[in-house]
């Protein structure tokens, strides 16, 4: 198939940017307005604007698991309301996985754009956009706070499912049935607390509302500056160029390959196998990604949606775009410089586009499509990042990276499982960098996070002022990434002292399969996650040593006061035989390219701000 371009390439350009200009606005004010350290500090959201069929059209440099997905969640709201069934004033709340969902703590807020908020029997408004925002709240209830729980292995452990919800009904916020949702719902099941901190979790989805408010109002700026048929137009020629982009780069593949069939698996620390099959269509510029031989569904939590699946894809031809800018992304710009665009050669904004070159097999009841009940919170996280993995390793575009997101999870409060009081608690969640992997001419970058997601780690001044805790150790984990002709990136180390007794949930991956190298590279380092508690060395001593406990990857463990958490996060794999002499003018070309982007030291000082 070719796709002929019918539009001026500057006007595509000035649509592209603008689009991407009203999600960044989005983004802005739903972190000035959110109180969360989730949302406001950590940068745990996105935002992004859809067409009248729920497509994705353009989105600014956010989480990448959660764009690919939300054009799911936007479908699965259209299907339901039907025609007619959405008015002015209306927002959706969802988050369950059968509704687009990616896991139940990523609360999707979906706001349709009329085109006129009067109506008439002759002349209705009609849908002429989506614009949408989904948010990771630290505690939406389930079996331990922070809503990630290690031991889950059912859906409703986990908290709050929201399958549909009219939040604001034409104007109307129903704070009654938002609370009945979070808060009553989830308690009802065995072992289960509501959510522990409801006040704070209604602000953030009151932010949400507020920042789709503001997209609409940009995008009817943008209307009546242009005219309707206009920008539609162009929104339909930005999907156009992208998939231009994605036929280009699989003609290309082929060509530089010399094979129109490609294969790889990798698996997930348990053994479960996530296999990948690539059938490539030279002619078309088309190709087929089936997943058939990948494990059945498991009975933990690192179970994908389907939505997930295809975020991973979708973010895996287009990563460039999401680069991000800005200081708090720079570090996602700098690693995946090299990688992302080796696959696509040029800018173009993540949208639905990218996908319709793709056929994408994803057998029933696998790890990849679970059943409704199925635990997921950790596929998400962690699978997402294995299914990247899978791909890269498939186009041999560059070695493994850390493949986790080191998920941390503690919180207090909530329904107590023997009395059943409830008290008013809190949950606190955050990810932790990484290594990347290497690739054929770059070294991979420390402390950063890694393909499918994109946000801070807490300041160390609003973790300790905010939450029982001490930041022992943030730093980087030496001699973690795989030796090579080019380096994988290190790993870090964080350790933090708890002030009282809690309950702290890991969810990691890479503690037993090592990130891979390629072309002769080494792999990167394992994680590893050890509990360090004093122990009292005899019943007749009063002198105590410390006990240092290996609590596995996935594990929710009792910590008492002084008790400490060290985790070592994984190193990305190396590029090329260690020990082969790199070019001296590539050397300079990197050296160079780094420069122009700051000083090392400014590197080094950015990567420990917001390499995670």
């Amino acid at each position: 198939m070719s796709v002929k371009p019918t539009f001026d390439p500057i006007t595509l350009s000035l649509f592209s940017n603008r689009f991407m200009s009203v999600a960044e606005a989005m983004g802005r004010a739903l972190q000035q307005t959110s109180i969360s350290t989730n949302i406001k500090e950590r940068l745990d959201f996105s935002c992004a604007l859809f067409s009248p069929s729920g497509d994705l059209v353009a989105n600014a440099p956010f989480i990448p698991v959660h764009l690919g997905s939300m054009s799911f969640a936007i479908k699965y709201q259209l299907e339901r309301f039907g025609p007619g069934g959405l008015k002015p004033g209306d927002v959706i709340l969802a988050n369950s996985p059968v509704a687009g969902g990616s896991h139940l703590p990523d609360l999707t807020v979906i706001t349709p754009v009329f085109s006129s908020t009067t109506t008439s029997t002759s002349n209705p408004p009609e849908i002429i956009f989506f614009t949408a925002s989904r948010g990771h709240h630290a505690d939406i209830g389930g079996i331990t706070g922070g809503s990630m729980p290690a031991t889950s292995t059912a859906l409703y452990q986990e908290g709050a499912e929201i399958v549909s919800f009219k939040m604001v009904d034409q104007g109307k916020f129903d704070g009654q049935g938002l609370k009945e949702l979070l808060v009553d719902r989830p308690s009802r099941w065995e072992g289960c607390s509501g959510c522990r901190d409801y006040r704070s979790v209604e602000s953030d989805l009151k932010a949400q509302v507020a920042a789709n408010h503001k997209g609409s109002q940009l995008l009817h700026n943008l209307v009546n500056e242009y005219g309707l048929k206009t920008v539609h137009e162009y929104m339909t020629h930005i999907r156009t160029n992208a998939e231009m982009a994605v036929r280009k780069m699989l003609k290309g593949s082929v060509e530089k390959l010399g094979t129109t069939s490609l294969s790889a698996v990798d698996y997930m620390d348990d053994g479960s196998a996530i296999a990948l099959s690539i059938t490539i269509d030279p002619q078309e510029g088309s190709a087929v990604f089936d997943f058939e031989g990948t494990s059945p569904e498991a009975r933990g939590n690192w179970n994908a949606p389907i939505s997930v699946v295809h975020s991973a894809i979708i973010y895996w031809w287009v990563s460039s775009f999401s680069q991000g800018s800005g200081s708090e992304r720079m570090l996602i710009r700098w690693w995946m410089e090299g990688s992302m665009r080796a696959m696509i050669d040029q800018d173009i904004p993540l949208n639905a586009g990218c996908l319709v070159p793709l056929k994408i097999i994803i057998p029933e009841d696998t790890l990849l499509s679970p059943s409704p009940e199925a635990a997921v919170c950790a596929g998400n996280v962690l699978t997402s990042q294995r299914i990247t993995d899978v791909c890269l390793k498939a186009f041999n575009a560059c070695a493994a990276s850390q493949g986790c997101c080191n998920n941390l999870s503690f919180g207090s409060g909530g329904k107590d499982p023997v009395t059943g009081e409830v008290k008013k608690g809190w949950g606190y969640y955050e990810t932790i960098a990484g290594g990347s992997g290497a690739g054929p001419s770059w070294d991979g970058a420390s402390g950063v996070h890694v393909h499918m997601t994109n946000t801070r780690i807490t300041d160390p001044e609003i973790l300790e002022r905010r939450y029982p805790v001490i930041l022992r150790q943030f730093g980087y984990r030496p001699d973690s990434g795989g030796h090579g002709q080019y380096m994988g990136g290190n790993g870090v180390i964080r350790e933090m002292e708890f002030l009282q007794p809690l309950e702290v949930s890991m969810l990691s991956e890479r503690r037993v399969h090592a990130p891979y190298g390629a072309e002769g590279g080494e792999p990167g380092s394992t994680g590893l996650n050890i509990q360090v508690k004093k122990s009292q060395q005899d019943s007749n001593a009063s002198a105590k040593k410390e006990r240092r406990i290996n609590i596995g990857g996935k594990a929710t463990v009792k910590f008492q006061t002084g008790d400490r958490l060290v985790i070592h996060t994984p190193g990305g794999g190396g590029w090329g035989a260690p020990g082969t002499k790199r070019d001296e003018v590539e050397v300079v070309k990197e050296r160079t390219k780094w420069e122009a982007r700051g000083s090392l030291a400014d590197r080094a000082a950015a990567q420990a701000a917001f390499g995670a």
